[in-house]
């Protein structure tokens, strides 16, 4: 029955990439996925010439100049600088936290006061930080941490800050200078046309099922391909033998506006707790669009049962102790390569996933 070299599990980027690599060096692909699209989270809709990112805001941004190069054979990107703003029951400021955000707070104007301020109010914290908010204020002060940070976190995880451990929170980026630029990486920008394009590139020499859960048949699916490339939930692969790995997800609503601007800017974020949704997306201002309408997104994190879309893995010690099981029993599986942010259990920012994608073939191929 193998009528291929490779049987790919998911059609996202680390899929896309590898098949894309595969189909290059005269290898032959098919590629299967559960969602009726292909690209994964990397999804892009268009919607009255607007690119409509359906599963959220996905920035490119890297130091990789080898993983920039690379994309850059798909699709021209623009040059798209992140500069999100926080909304704060209306009060609006600059993230990531610079003096802009320090002189809207507290009406500081040099470095040198800010940081005055922030040492004022960091100096609460004695000892070793136990949570992540005591990690915040240690980082950032108490006005910062109470305004911009408290109620986004508690949204975004389902937990009060005290109950949530300090690692999520370890570093937080304070800038004493005047820099609205949410990334520091020399790279940043948006595909032109937006990321499907580049999927359809990627896959174009590749057989394609949609709708389709691999993990319903796996044997059937198995017995086509000489090899098998598994981008999907690494415990559902094993049929959850040791339990399930926990997630937080998300949910999406997505609303036309016969107005040519929403907001203003391509990301908003929600930081007070009485606004159920974290961030408000306005599509267009991806791309600098023009159109007489706009998209926008509200996303509203929720809590995650077995059979939804993962989206944030909950890295607490309890699930790394099982993924690391799951992890060992894929070391014993035969010509099956894992990889990708649920197989790995990990989240991985875009560059990141391209790039373990680059590595695990050279890996394979030489």
């Amino acid at each position: 029955m193998i009528k291929y070299d490779y049987m790919i599990i998911g059609s996202g980027l680390f899929g896309s990439v590898f098949a894309y690599e595969a189909t290059r060096r005269g290898y032959s692909c098919m590629i299967i996925d559960k969602r009726k699209h292909i690209g994964g989270n990397v999804y892009c809709d268009n919607k009255d010439g607007i690119n409509v990112h359906m599963y959220g805001a996905h920035i490119f941004h890297t130091e990789n100049e080898k993983v920039w190069k690379y994309m850059n054979q798909f699709a021209k990107f623009n040059n798209y600088i992140n500069t999100p703003m926080a909304n704060y029951k209306k009060e609006l400021y600059n993230l990531p936290f610079n003096m802009n955000t320090f002189n809207k707070m507290w009406g500081v104007i040099t470095p040198k006061e800010a940081a005055k301020k922030i040492k004022g109010q960091c100096a609460i914290i004695h000892n070793t930080p136990q949570n992540l908010e005591e990690q915040a204020i240690s980082l950032v002060g108490t006005d910062i941490y109470e305004k911009l940070i408290k109620g986004y976190t508690e949204k975004q995880w389902g937990r009060k800050c005290r109950e949530l451990p300090a690692f999520i929170i370890q570093r937080l980026p304070v800038r004493y200078t005047y820099d609205n630029n949410y990334y520091r990486d020399r790279y940043q920008g948006i595909p032109i046309g937006g990321y499907t394009n580049i999927i359809n590139k990627l896959l174009r020499k590749c057989e394609l099922n949609l709708n389709i859960n691999f993990n319903d048949d796996q044997s059937y699916y198995k017995k086509m391909a000489k090899k098998l490339v598994y981008t999907g939930p690494i415990d559902e692969y094993f049929s959850y033998e040791f339990g399930p790995l926990e997630y937080r997800g998300l949910t999406f609503k997505t609303k036309k506006f016969n107005i040519e601007n929403y907001q203003g800017v391509a990301v908003m974020n929600f930081t007070d707790y009485d606004v159920p949704y974290t961030r408000i997306i306005e599509h267009k201002h991806f791309e600098f669009g023009t159109q007489p309408v706009t998209y926008v997104t509200k996303e509203y994190p929720v809590s995650w049962k077995l059979g939804d879309e993962a989206y944030y893995p909950i890295n607490d010690k309890k699930n790394q102790e099982l993924y690391k099981k799951y992890y060992e029993l894929s070391t014993t599986e035969k010509n099956v390569i894992f990889g990708g942010r649920l197989a790995e259990y990990k989240y991985y920012d875009m560059d990141e996933v391209i790039e373990r994608a680059l590595n695990v073939i050279k890996r394979e191929f030489g």
